[in-house]
Parts: C-alpha cells; structure tokens; sequence
C-alpha cells in the first residue's frame, strides 16, 4: 500500500520625334522656334522708271532682281512686289532629355515694299523672292540617356543550405537494463506548521488498539492514566501524568506473522509535533516497531523530553547519517517492563538510531535505516509494525501530531 502526501522586397525619347511636333511647323505666319533662317537681302532695286516720249508709251521697268529671300524690288511704274524674304529655316529645337533646345530662327526680314511706279505699264510683277525655306526646326535634341539605375549590390548569392544531416543510423536497441532499484526519492515537504484538525476520538484504556485516519493506533501504559486521541486522518494527540511507562502510536501493521523486510519496499513516515510538560527519566519521539524471528523492538529517535543523543544502556555500533542527519547506533539487551510482542520470550534486543540533534518535523525513511543497521550487523526478522510513537518514563505532558504518516511502497 502507497500512501502519497502530496505530490512555443523610352525613354521615349520622345523623339520628341516632337521633331515632327516641333515641327514647329511652319506656323504660318509667325515662324516657329528655331536656328535665325537667313533673310533675303535688302530691297532689290526696282527698274528705274523710263521717261518716255510724251504720250510714249513707258517701258516697263526691269523687275528687281530677286533678293535672296528677296526683298520687295523699287518697280518702276508698277514695280513687282519684291518677294517675301525667305522664310528662316526653323532653328532646330534643342535636344530634349538634356539636349539644348535650339535657339528659334529669326523670322525673314519681310521684303520692303516696292515703290509704286509711275503710271505707264505697270512694271512686271517682279517674281516673288523665293519663300526662305522654313528655318529647319532645330533637331530634336536626342533625349538625354537616362542615366542607367545605379545598380543595387549584386545581390549575394545566398549561402548554400547546408545539406540536412543524415539521420545517424538507428543503432540496434541496447537490451533493456534491468530497472535500477528505486531510489530514495527528495521526500515531500512537511508543513511543519500544520495544526491539529478538529474534534477526534479520546482513549483512555490501559491496553488499548484500534485503527483511524487508514491507520492502526494503540495505547499501553503499566501504571498511572494516559489518553490518546484519535482523528479521521493520519494525526494524533496524546498525554499522560505520572504513567510509570506510557506508549502513544499509530501506523502501520504488518500482520501477525509480520513481513520480510524485502518485502516491505520503501517505507516512509513524515511527522510533525509539538510537546509540553515532561517526559519522565526517559523518553522517545519517532519511529517504533516490532520484529519477530528474531524478536527485536526498535526505535529510530528524532526528539525527547530530555537531551539527545543519550545511551540508553547499550553498545555502541557506530554513526549513520539519514534524511540529512546523523544518528549513533545502538545494539541493546532487555527484559522490558511490561513484556513484548514475540510471545514467550523473556529477553530481547533493542536496536536504536538515536538523531546527534533534535528535531520535530520531517520525512524518516524507516527503510534507509533498516539497511544501516543490516550493514552493522543488526538485523530485523519479519516486522510487524511501524509506528510514529511518543514514549514517557513518567512525568506529566501531552504531545501533538497534526501530521503523523506511515506509508509504504510494497
């Protein structure tokens, strides 16, 4: 039986074939934007004027002769208009995209008008000056290139995953080990402040036993009166005045025959008490049981009434050190005082672990101990108990244990 406490990332270049539009087409009368064309030379002269013969007829007058881009000749009588001075060739627009834009042509000076002749025949009408061509638009600057995007880092070639690593090949599973024994786990914390619980079951018999809290309790005591008090869990209290020997337990009973110590597993008690008053010429507080086979009456002692460690009149088997403290061992023959549990024995040994320094709450793992004392020579039979206790040699006190637990893992 096992008792447990606790426990996540064109240019178009318009060309600007805006040559074209700039084509600055011709505009009709106002020329369009570019390179001055040259204009036709000054007013050619017109024919002078005959004189003619009274009543002669007037010769017309030679035409002017054309000015590049031609001004307007001086005609005799009727005198030809002088041609309309070229056109400027349209200045060559400047380069777009960053191309200068060309600077526009002057518009052709305009042929000055020629003189009216004298009336006669009217002068030839002089050829019109030949229209300057068009000042050429200024060609259309070619767009600037675009300056090439500066061109990012190259971007560097990522790091090659490293290959997965091949999966080790799985060993042959080694033979499953045998279990290591169960270790003596971190004992469960005891509330050390624990109190009492209420109500419980008084009793007051000499010679007395029952079973409370899932466990076994007795009272004995060969004179004077004692009480132990009982609860629906694993507490007790108990007191006593002037009982000559006085013995207040409960815990664990293994039968009459009792159980092998191999067979009991791990066994653990936690405790925690309060005393008051006296104890008498001697007194025990922890952990007592019975063996038969041999017959043995044991003890493993935490606190007293008086001092610890003490001798209670036995021999020396050395230290062990337990749940964090040392105890002395002690190997001790005795008679009793009020008999035993081995039945017609009439002497028997009393083992002990007798705690260097006292305390009043903790974990005592029972088992540790009996191993210690096999290891020193002192070994138990078939036990029959294991029991929280409080012993008295008299005196008057009471004592409580609001944790008092015995469990075992067998």
């Amino acid at each position: 039986m096992t008792m447990s406490l606790h426990r996540s990332l064109s240019s178009t270049c318009v060309f600007v074939s805006l040559f074209a539009a700039i084509a600055l087409a011709g505009c009709a009368s106002s020329e369009p934007a570019g390179e001055t064309g040259t204009g036709g030379t000054s007013t050619g002269e017109g024919g002078t004027t005959g004189s003619g013969a009274t009543g002669g007829t007037a010769s017309p007058g030679t035409a002017g002769t054309l000015g590049n881009g031609g001004t307007t000749g001086s005609g005799s009588t009727g005198g030809s208009v002088g041609s309309a001075g070229t056109t400027g060739e349209a200045g060559r627009g400047g380069s777009s995209g960053g191309g200068t834009t060309g600077t526009a042509g002057a518009a052709g000076t305009t042929g000055v008008g020629g003189t009216t002749g004298a009336a006669g025949r009217g002068g030839t009408t002089g050829t019109a000056g030949t229209t300057g061509a068009a000042g050429r638009g200024g060609t259309t600057g070619t767009a600037g290139t675009t300056g090439a995007a500066g061109r990012g880092g190259t971007t560097g070639t990522a790091g090659t995953t490293g290959a997965a690593g091949r999966g080790g090949t799985t060993g042959t599973a080694g033979t499953t080990g045998t279990a290591g024994t169960t270790g003596t786990g971190g004992a469960a914390t005891v509330d050390c402040n624990a109190v009492l619980p209420s109500g419980g079951t008084a009793h007051s018999s000499s010679n007395q036993q029952g079973t409370a809290g899932g466990l076994s309790w007795s009272i004995w005591t060969n004179s004077g009166p004692g009480t132990i008090t009982t609860f629906t869990t694993p507490a007790f209290s108990a007191s006593w005045n002037g009982s000559g020997d006085f013995l207040a337990r409960i815990g664990l009973q293994f039968g009459n025959s009792g159980k092998a110590v191999s067979a009991l597993g791990t066994v653990t008690a936690q405790y925690t008490e309060t005393k008051t008053g006296s104890g008498g010429g001697y007194s025990y507080i922890g952990i007592y049981g019975w063996s038969v086979n041999p017959c043995v009456e044991w003890y493993i002692v935490d606190d007293s009434y008086g001092n610890l460690p003490f001798n209670p009149g036995g021999t020396s088997k050395g230290s062990i050190m337990v749940d964090g403290g040392t105890y002395n061992v002690i190997q001790r023959n005795t008679t009793g005082t009020g008999g035993n549990r081995c039945g017609n024995v009439t002497n028997w040994d009393q083992f002990y672990s007798m705690r260097t320094a006292k305390r009043s709450c903790g974990t005592i793992t029972i088992s540790d101990h009996f191993k210690a004392w096999a290891n020193a020579g002192l070994n138990l039979g078939n036990v029959l108990e294991a029991s929280i206790l409080v012993e008295t040699g008299g005196g008057t006190g009471s004592i409580s244990f609001p944790i008092a637990n015995v469990t075992t893992s067998m």
